[in-house]
């Protein structure tokens, strides 16, 4: 044939990068950690928030920030992912213990035993808790602060920080941590739009 239907475009070099990657992105099966590989390749080339690259890849705000979050995961765990012996969800669980060796032994717990995310949630939620001295004390302390580890997770996503939330008998808990000024700034601006931290 000496022509053929196509569609010809003219793209500049930083385009031609997005596409390649975009394309990858959405054709290519990748597993969660090359996916956040490619979502800091493309902040890093662009220059720009999450925000911004959310707009320009049509992907929302929290996918990419609960993607990029995989990449803080020690190199161990990080291969089980990349290997599909842990799922997305698991990796999200294990991000909210305290420390990289933490997140190890939990890993390894959770594949030895074949956990559920639902498992895993439940047992970082009450990672670190003393043990107590009787079975009735436990069971009443259960009772008085309680848990709840899926709207933990769901929360900690949302925000991109670890958040812990316990219902008790009367009244609840949320607890959300940051790091520094800035990541304050941002969590506030989610949580009450225009509020300045010089507003106290």
């Amino acid at each position: 044939m000496e022509t053929i239907p196509a569609v010809v475009r003219y793209t500049a070099d930083e385009e031609l990068l997005r596409d390649a990657l975009l394309e990858n992105l959405h054709r290519v099966q990748l597993n969660p950690l090359e996916e956040a590989a490619a979502y800091q390749q493309l902040l890093e080339d662009f220059d720009c928030t999450q925000v911004e690259l959310s707009e320009k890849i049509a992907r929302s705000r929290s996918q990419i920030s609960n993607t990029l979050r995989l990449m803080k995961l020690p190199p161990l765990v990080q291969r089980r992912v990349a290997a599909e012996v842990l799922s997305a969800g698991h990796a999200r669980a294990l991000l909210g213990l305290p420390d990289a060796a933490a997140m190890e032994r939990v890993a390894q717990r959770v594949v030895a035993e074949g956990l559920s995310v639902r498992a895993t949630e439940e047992i970082v939620a009450v990672y670190g808790e003393p043990a107590e001295a009787t079975g009735a004390m436990k069971t009443v302390t259960r009772s008085r602060n309680t848990p709840l580890p899926a709207l933990s997770t769901r929360l900690s996503d949302a925000f991109d920080t670890r958040v812990k939330v316990t219902r008790g008998a009367k009244k609840g808990r949320i607890t959300i941590e940051f790091a520094g000024d800035e990541d304050l700034a941002r969590i506030v601006e989610a949580l009450a739009p225009g509020t300045s931290l010089d507003e106290g």
